[in-house]
């Protein structure tokens, strides 16, 4: 199989291993397989690719986006390494509130799968960080919303960069829907 689906302490979000070929020219590994991530229960049609790119200490997010545009997203680290965080907003879940942190780098290859219904950010630990990450839903501006980095322990030692609209994100406590 080429990827390892690894289920986390948060329902739906899935952390996957995809089998990394190399050789003497490099090294090889296959990113998406609708097959392969359908059976193991992500089941969803990818619309639009983002790409980002990121220095060092940049922090993106919290980002998500409200109904009827609400996203999953498959996250993807290709150059560099991030903590990545899924926060869950769904209203009902028995995780509501909690979220997870994962590394995503270059070399370890993983991806995270989030879906619909969490807040999405994350932090670049190398110099520089491209990251890769497909969506369900377009971008829809209109929906887009977030919330403030600090309503989260992100264990950094460090004060992140933010983007000016990031800088003024309301705290969790202040987020009513989703």
């Amino acid at each position: 199989m080429p990827f390892e689906f690894e289920r986390q302490n948060i329902n739906d979000v899935i952390l996957i291993k995809p089998q990394i070929y190399g050789d003497i020219r490099g090294a090889f590994s296959e990113t998406y397989k609708k097959t392969e991530f359908t059976k193991n229960g992500i089941n969803v049609e990818f619309v639009q690719d983002n790409l980002s790119k990121s220095k060092k200490h940049v922090l993106r997010g919290l980002h998500f986006q409200s109904e009827p545009y609400a996203q999953s997203k498959l996250i993807k680290c290709v150059h560099g390494c991030i903590w990545d965080i899924a926060l869950d907003l769904r209203e009902g879940s028995d995780t509501h509130h909690k979220y997870i942190k994962v590394e995503l780098s270059d070399q370890n290859g993983y991806m995270l799968f989030i879906p619909k219904g969490f807040a999405h950010g994350f932090v670049v630990l190398s110099e520089t960080a491209t990251v890769l990450y497909k969506t369900d839903s377009e971008y829809a501006p209109n929906h887009e919303q977030g919330i403030h980095w600090k309503s989260l322990d992100w264990e950094i030692n460090f004060e992140p960069i933010l983007s000016e609209k990031d800088t003024i994100l309301p705290r969790l406590e202040g987020i009513t829907e989703c």
